[in-house]
Order: structure tokens, then C-alpha cells, then sequence
């Protein structure tokens, strides 16, 4: 007897004009003009997170219809990745082409909740860009992988280093799944032990 496959639900394609009108594509520093790349994007069922070459992070919120920009304070630098988080507060993790690491905790209008955007800067660990970010799912922890393999975690200590890239983290369960350049891994965060996904190393 064959099974009933579930039906498959096709979506119009959109080019988001509303969110990408909201973005300058070119902004003045002095006598220069410097062009807007976008550059590492992220979106949950509340907010899409855009971050730019200019060290700007634009954040639309899908119920109000309205964008918010945020950057961090000194020098302009790119910003590489973001990953953003819906649990008690929303929060949104940034990191920067030359390692920097900050968490936003946004404005809610729900009662009880955070009344004040309020910036945390993780320093210390990453000297060279960051190319991953994952939240553990009740925001308590924080991960960070660099282009030259070290992972590091929110209380800004070295967790694990790998001789290649980060390309992806996850995490779940006490359990941080790593994405390198040359191999999948999983690390348990508990015992400190590494699990390789597969024998052969990444062609």
C-alpha cells in the first residue's frame, strides 16, 4: 500500500523591498562616500537581523513594520554573523571581522519584560573573524567559532580549538555540534569530550 505524501505548498517569490529600502546603499564618512554591503543575515518568526560592511546591524521587526539599526561603539568594522534568539527576552548575538562578539537584549512591551536595550560585549577569546554564533535554546549559553577553529563560550573561555575553520555551529542538549573546514564533530559540553562525524577528513 503506498503511503500519502504531504502536500507541498509553494510561496511567491519576494524581494523584501520594504526591508531592503530601509538600508542606505551608500552612507558618508567625511569627503568619502562608502557603499553598504550586507553581510550576514538571520530571521525568526519576529525579527530579520541584516549586518553590514559598515559595522551597522538593522534589525526589522515583522509585527510593528518598523527598522531599528544598531552598532557598536568605536570603530566601524564589518559585522560577519548574526543569530538571533525568541526565548524569555529576544536577543541578538553579533560578531565582527575582527572577533568581537556583542549580545543585544531587546525592548519588549510585554509586562515583565526588558524595557532598555542593554548591550553585553564578549572579549578575550576570538582575534580573527567570526564565522558562526549558537545559542543554547533558553539563551543561557552562547557559541562562538572563528576562521581559525577556536569555539568559544559567552563566559568569554575557550572551549575547544580546531586546526581549521568554523562554518556552522549548533547546540542542543548539552551537546555543541561543530562544522569545520575539514570535519563535523560533536562536542559534550559536560564531559568535555569530541565525538568525529565520519572517519575521512573534509575534501
Amino acid at each position: 500500500m503506498a503511503s500519502v505524501a504531504s502536500p507541498v505548498i509553494f510561496k511567491e517569490f519576494c524581494p523584501l523591498y520594504y526591508l531592503l529600502n530601509a538600508i542606505p546603499t551608500k552612507i558618508q564618512k567625511g569627503f568619502r562616500s562608502i557603499v553598504v554591503y550586507l553581510t550576514a543575515l538571520d530571521t525568526n518568526g519576529d525579527y530579520i537581523a541584516v549586518g553590514s560592511s559598515i559595522g551597522m546591524l538593522y534589525l526589522y521587526c515583522r509585527h510593528l513594520n518598523q527598522m531599528k539599526k544598531y552598532n557598536f561603539e568605536g570603530r566601524c568594522e564589518s559585522i560577519t554573523f548574526v543569530k538571533l534568539l525568541s526565548c524569555f527576552d529576544d536577543l541578538v548575538a553579533v560578531g565582527t571581522a575582527s572577533g568581537r562578539v556583542a549580545v543585544f537584549q531587546l525592548v519588549s512591551s510585554l509586562p515583565g519584560r526588558n524595557k532598555q536595550l542593554r548591550r553585553f560585549d564578549v572579549a578575550g577569546i576570538h582575534k580573527s573573524s567570526i564565522t558562526a554564533l549558537a545559542w543554547s535554546p533558553n539563551g543561557m549559553k552562547l557559541f562562538s567559532g572563528d576562521d581559525k577553529g577556536k569555539i568559544g563560550i559567552c563566559n568569554s573561555s575557550l572551549v575547544l580549538e580546531e586546526p581549521s575553520s568554523i562554518v556552522q555551529l549548533d547546540y542542543n542538549q548539552k551537546v555543541l555540534l561543530v562544522s569545520t573546514l575539514q570535519r563535523t564533530l560533536l562536542f559534550y559540553t559536560e564531559e568535555k569530550s569530541v565525538n568525529q562525524v565520519g572517519t575521512q577528513p573534509r575534501k
